[in-house]
């Protein structure tokens, strides 16, 4: 039962460690061809736009697997019990 206590900390702090993470983006606004005024971007903005949402989607995705797993953990403990 520790063990299982345990992990569920560890997902709790690495989920809010990965919405934190996830938030940090790279700022697009020093590039040469950003356009403040602009609602699609274009050339090495666009590119950097479209890496800030890579990277906040690779987050959002990495704290959903971590809930899969808590579930399959608990399921298995659960089980055994």
């Amino acid at each position: 039962m520790a063990l299982v206590g345990a992990f569920i900390g560890i997902a709790i702090l690495l989920g809010i460690g990965t919405q934190i993470l996830g938030s940090s983006v790279q700022n697009c606004e020093n590039l040469s061809d950003y356009d403040a005024s602009a609602t699609t971007q274009t050339g090495w903005a666009l590119a950097c736009e479209q890496q800030n949402a890579q990277t906040q989607n690779a987050y959002s995705l990495l704290m959903i697997v971590l809930i899969v797993i808590a579930a399959v953990v608990i399921l298995t403990v659960v089980k055994l019990l």
